[in-house]
């Protein structure tokens, strides 16, 4: 889309003269907790707008992991191409800068062939890393994680401890549970032996070229717990333990980041006897809860995203989304 400008309306003088500015492709980016209807309404948005959608989940990139993510299998597509589902081996390491390296050529492949690309995932800073960029940093340090890590083993709570230390106006920011984010903070710490917050201070390699729109949904609290309990339940019922003995029987090792994710390690639980499945269900629903405040108090720290009162699914919240797309586009 062009807009048309005239030399009066620029300098105040008359002209016949007229010459268009190309406008920057849209991007639309659709947040919000696990449970909340991201999927369902950026299919309506894809069908709507001839959208191409790109998954920003950390875990539905893998192969084999389906029940425990809830993701969408090719036959529910409904003819809407997904790009970023189902691509990787789960023993693959996969950063949020690998995302944003993979997914910015995909964009301009989508938006080359006329069409709208639509972000749709949980993982927070996917989708931070992509739009606003990562700070310059060092390396990933396979080494010296696997010492942090022999340490958090031993004693839950030390790399956050460690983090606080040396740089607390960034452990600040973080949840002591959330071991990936902490863990790489503290490496860029330990690495650059400064504070991350001077490191992230550095500038970041953000997006350009693409007329942003971030739109967060954030459903009543209440029931997106019932939601989640109940997503919880019908997984565990849809055979999520066999699943995860089927990614085994690969031959994929049970210490694959992914099988570390909620679901699966409760199901690698009950597999190895520690769990029976009905507490496995029970901590799998407390650990999703405890995962879906956490997406929502970083997505409601998004930079300028839209709130979203109400389900994705929801007719009424479809409809006020599309409305909001369209004057965008237009």
């Amino acid at each position: 889309m062009t807009e048309t400008l005239s030399f009066e309306s620029l300098s105040g003088r008359t002209a016949s003269q007229s010459f268009s500015v190309p406008r920057d492709p849209a991007l639309i980016a659709v947040a919000g907790p696990t449970g909340s209807g991201k999927s369902e309404l950026a299919l309506r948005l894809a069908e709507k707008f001839s959208g191409e959608i790109v998954n920003y989940d950390s875990v539905q990139v893998f192969k084999y992991f389906n029940i425990g993510t809830a993701r969408l299998l090719p036959s529910q597509w409904r003819g809407v191409p997904h790009h970023l589902l189902d691509v990787f081996e789960p023993d693959r390491v996969f950063t949020a800068g690998d995302f944003a390296r993979t997914t910015r050529p995909l964009l301009h492949e989508i938006t080359g062939r006329g069409h709208l690309p639509i972000l749709v995932g949980g993982t927070g800073f996917y989708l931070r890393a992509l739009t606003e960029g990562l700070a310059p940093g060092p390396v990933r340090d396979d080494e010296l994680r696997s010492r942090l890590a022999a340490k958090e083993s031993r004693h839950p709570g030390t790399v956050h401890k460690i983090l606080t230390r040396l740089d607390p106006s960034v452990a600040a920011r973080m949840h002591p549970n959330d071991l990936p984010k902490t863990m790489r903070a503290l490496e860029i710490c330990l690495r650059a032996r400064r504070p991350a917050t001077e490191v992230f201070a550095e500038g970041r390699d953000a997006l350009t070229g693409y007329r942003v729109l971030k739109l967060g949904l954030f459903p009543d609290r209440e029931k997106l717990v019932a939601r989640i309990e109940a997503r919880v339940e019908q997984m565990f019922a849809d055979g999520l333990v066999a699943e995860t003995e089927s990614i085994l029987a690969r031959g994929i090792s049970p210490d694959v980041k992914p099988l570390e994710s909620i679901g699966y390690r409760q199901a690698l639980q009950v597999i190895r006897g520690e769990l029976s499945p009905r507490d496995a269900i029970f901590y799998t629903k407390q650990a999703t809860r405890q995962y879906a405040k956490r997406q929502t108090t970083w997505f409601r720290q998004e930079p300028n995203l839209e709130p979203v009162r109400g389900f994705g699914d929801d007719e009424e919240v479809t409809q006020k989304v599309i409305a909001r797309v369209a004057e965008f586009l237009n």
